[in-house]
């Protein structure tokens, strides 16, 4: 049984599809299918049970799930062989993609690149900018190694490290606004007021538990995913955007000012990466990096 195809087996199971595990892997499927089915003859057993017509999603039989966790302690073992091998070489150089929602939480993994650069200066780092639907989306087909988002996160198919930040929601309107003259804006402010909302939030549920209204009720006259693109829309006076803090400069000679919500709403960042992924060696400096970051700022705080 080779490594590589428990490694497709494990996307298998945690993309509950062959189709999508195909994608995530960059294979065709007839390719993946053939393999796992290759496998289930070595062993002897059935390892998925295929969704009936109509249906691609698979399940794990009882062996399977066996299988499945003998995987991964197969998997941790040969990744950490290869750590403490490769490691050992001084010069690290290569790449290291990182997709990232509108945060002020950037801020942190600028930071953890730059302590890394100190010792390990030929690493390149690539952000892409999008909201959590984008980030999702690139990580499971492999076009970045690490992701930043906020809200729930699925634990059957990432591993994640919880950011020492939180971002503030708030809004973002025009300085001549008369709401900028509140210190705070509470939900019957804005019942009345055009806004301007993310997308994501409407997902999420946080606007309506918030303003105590349904989406129905409230005067919406646009959507954005970037709320660079919804501070224009702002600064035209189309309306009141709801967002969050620090990702306008409202700062100096600008006409927009930032108003937090009463009461208070702070959401927590994330830095998720997909599980069974085997990093490169820039990488898995750089993951270290952000644990140790992580770590020192966790004991400042004490």
């Amino acid at each position: 049984m080779e490594l590589r195809v428990l490694q497709y087996f494990l996307a298998v199971a945690r993309e509950q599809s062959i189709v999508r595990a195909a994608e995530s892997l960059h294979l065709s499927q007839p390719t993946l299918s053939t393999q796992i089915k290759a496998m289930e003859e070595e062993l002897g057993k059935q390892l998925l049970i295929r969704g009936t017509k109509g249906s691609r999603k698979v399940t794990l039989t009882e062996e399977g799930m066996i299988l499945r966790r003998r995987a991964e302690e197969i998997l941790n073992l040969v990744q950490k062989t290869e750590r403490e091998i490769s490691l050992s070489d001084q010069v690290t150089v290569g790449d290291v993609h990182i997709g990232a929602g509108e945060t002020d939480a950037v801020r942190f993994i600028v930071k953890a690149a730059r302590e890394l650069y100190k010792t390990c200066p030929g690493i390149q780092y690539h952000i892409s900018s999008g909201n959590s639907e984008f980030v999702l989306e690139q990580l499971d087909k492999g076009l970045i190694d690490f992701g930043i988002v906020f809200g729930s996160i699925d634990h059957a198919k990432y591993n994640s490290i919880p950011l020492p930040h939180k971002d503030i929601w708030g809004v973002l309107m025009r300085k001549d606004s008369p709401l900028s003259a509140k210190e705070a804006i509470s939900p019957e402010d804005l019942w009345d007021k055009p806004l301007i909302v993310s997308r994501q939030d409407d997902n999420n549920g946080i606007l309506t538990a918030w303003i105590e209204r349904e989406i129905s009720e409230l005067k919406i006259v646009a959507t954005y995913n970037l709320l660079f693109n919804a501070s224009l829309m702002v600064e035209e006076g189309l309306g009141y955007a709801i967002g969050f803090d620090k990702i306008i400069n409202t700062s100096g000679n600008s006409n927009l000012c930032f108003r937090p919500l009463s009461p208070q709403i702070e959401e927590g960042m994330c830095i998720i990466w997909k599980k069974y992924q085997i990093f490169s060696k820039a990488s898995e400096k750089f993951m270290q990096q952000i644990k140790e970051s992580s770590y020192l700022i966790s004991l400042a705080s004490l």
